[in-house]
């Protein structure tokens, strides 16, 4: 799937001379930083919205006791 992006200069100019001086392409290197960093992005984006919907009191939270009574760990 084509997408397309706008960088900053700078930006731009890094990654440019990233990829002429490895030989790689710039797409290469996008794609990398994309899936390298897209883990980190989903946890920090969906815990906050689980967080927002625990303190609205939409989100289900148990005690240490009851997951333990829950799993017969007691």
């Amino acid at each position: 799937m084509a997408t397309s992006i706008r960088l900053d200069e700078k930006t731009e100019r890094r990654l440019e001379q990233l990829a002429v001086r490895t030989g790689r392409t710039k797409a290469y290197y996008l794609r990398e930083l994309i899936a390298g960093g897209l883990d980190d992005l989903e946890e920090a984006y969906l815990a906050a919205a689980t967080l927002e919907r625990v303190r609205s009191g939409r989100e289900k939270v148990y005690t240490a006791e009851q997951v333990r009574t829950d799993l017969a760990l007691e």
